[in-house]
């Protein structure tokens, strides 16, 4: 395939009927927010007040994330420990789609647990709990057994090496000839310095600084330093290719046969490259799966990793944000999912800005809304509406209710100047949680609105508000308008 026939739209749409097996070493990463206001009488360290924990997949785990938000079919193969690390790892993957059938206990280390302690966005300290050492023989047999296994039903492996004992030099050398023996590309997310132990490799992924490092000291700088660098490393670790990536300079191919091709970045902020590793081999491994060539899938990834590094803290690139970068489409839309949205706010509190929010039903806008939106948003940098969707609509207004349907209404309201973004909430049936509590715990606003028809004792969000460190607002209140007049005076006159 020549660089001129490829079609990214076409790939990112066959990766639906593809599937990547990723092999390494799984983690959980834990995150411990709170606030610091002292410091502790018994040492001169910070006392963090802590108002939430998050986790997600981490280290092996966060390119399998990458994958599932590319869509694809995404098989992990690795051993946790028994406990309750583990068990949360296997939730969390399975949330996300991964087939975990690969994940194999092993009683003699624990499941690696990376957890950081930040207040605010600054991080103040970070724990690791692992146990570095290799497979016994009856574990490491048991793995290759997986991997034979499952290599069958995959279009691409991933090596997610991070040294902790999983892969050993052995278990690296058996992966590789199962999945040449089927002709399946495999990629090196590669550790250390000896990088002939992933001889055989379809390609490997260093960094600049790793790539320096696996040759002495090599110069890396330029373009004509990368390939002359990579070329060499080529020659020494009988691999097949070398995507180098290369931070704000982008990324670099060079293959052992064929001219290199750089990749450059656009002019993009930078808030997190934490995990940005991972979704380059991800993103490249998915479309090699559908089909691609590797110049055009080190493409592919260029634009994600451009994305990813955009958000704050280690989030996986999904296929529609990709689309989005490939359309030139900015990547935040006026309706966002919880993820979205999320990672907004994030991004916007690490710059320094304020967030606010509101959550309603805002069915036939008038009026009142308007006042009070533009309010709101006079007292802060940034407004987010949490718009209740249609059967939340329906639990709190009735059958015939909502009069208009939640894109309808999420469309109006984003045409707001005063209104940055709109993200649904609510129940689908009755009995389910119908308040907006789950998304404030996940954007922590800084200031929360409501109308002044309301006190603060009688607004079930307010202990959410206050637990992220959130203040809340009761504004003014626009007399002689509401939905309900508006539509029984629809219907008066309609009569």
């Amino acid at each position: 395939m020549k660089m001129s026939q490829f079609e990214p739209e076409k790939c990112l749409k066959d990766m639906d009927s593809a599937s990547v097996l990723v092999v390494g070493d799984i983690m959980l990463d834990r995150f411990v927010y709170g606030s610091v206001e002292r410091i502790s009488p018994e040492s001169p360290v910070p006392v963090l007040s802590i108002s939430r924990e998050k986790s997600m997949l981490g280290g092996a785990g966060n390119a399998l994330a990458n994958l599932a938000g590319l869509g694809l079919k995404a098989k992990a193969l690795s051993v946790i420990g028994n406990d309750e690390d583990g068990i949360e790892i296997r939730k969390l993957a399975k949330e996300l789609g991964i087939d975990t059938s690969g994940l194999m206990i092993d009683d003699d280390r624990p499941t690696i647990v990376k957890t950081r302690f930040l207040a605010g966005h600054q991080q103040l300290l970070r724990t690791d709990f692992e146990k570095k050492q290799f497979l016994s023989a009856a574990k490491e047999k048991a793995l290759l057994q997986k991997a034979k296994e499952q290599i069958g039903d995959v279009q691409a492996l991933i090596i997610s090496d991070y040294g902790k004992g999983l892969l050993g030099d052995d278990v690296i050398r058996t992966l590789i000839k199962l999945a040449k023996a089927k002709n399946i590309p495999v990629l090196v997310d590669p550790k250390g310095l000896d990088y002939s132990r992933y001889k055989g490799a379809s390609v490997i992924t260093p960094n600049k600084k790793e790539l320096a490092e696996a040759t002495g000291g090599l110069p890396v700088d330029r373009d004509e330093d990368i390939v002359e660098t990579a070329r060499k490393l080529i020659k020494q670790s009988g691999v097949e290719a070398i995507v180098a990536t290369r931070s704000r300079d982008g990324m670099s191919v060079v293959q052992k046969r064929g001219e290199p091709v750089h990749l450059r970045t656009k002019d993009i902020e930078v808030f997190d490259v934490s995990g940005a590793g991972d979704t380059v081999i991800a993103t490249i491994a998915a479309a090699l799966a559908a089909g691609a060539e590797l110049s055009d899938a080190a493409e592919l990834a260029n634009i994600a990793a451009s994305i990813v590094v955009s958000k704050v803290g280690t989030a996986p690139i999904r296929r529609q944000e990709l689309l989005d970068g490939l359309n030139g489409v900015a990547a935040q839309a006026e309706l966002c999912s919880t993820e979205e949205a999320t990672e907004n706010a994030q991004r916007w509190k690490a710059k320094g800005l304020k967030v606010g929010f509101t959550n309603g039903c805002f069915d036939v806008l008038h009026v009142g809304h308007t006042s009070y939106l533009a309010e709101a948003r006079r007292k802060c940098d940034r407004l987010v509406v949490g718009l209740n969707c249609d059967a939340s609509v329906k639990i709190l207004k009735g059958e015939d209710r909502p009069v208009h349907d939640e894109h309808s209404r999420a469309a109006v309201l984003a045409a707001l100047s005063c209104v940055d973004m709109v993200v649904l909430f609510g129940a689908e049936k009755e009995g389910e949680d119908n308040t907006a509590i789950a998304l404030i715990e996940k954007l922590q606003p800084d200031f929360y609105y409501k109308g002044g028809d309301y006190t603060e004792n009688e607004i079930p969000e307010s202990q959410a508000v206050k637990a992220g460190g959130g203040e809340i607002c009761i504004m003014g209140f626009t007399d002689g308008h509401s939905t309900s007049a508006s539509i029984a005076k629809i219907k008066d006159e309609a009569a």
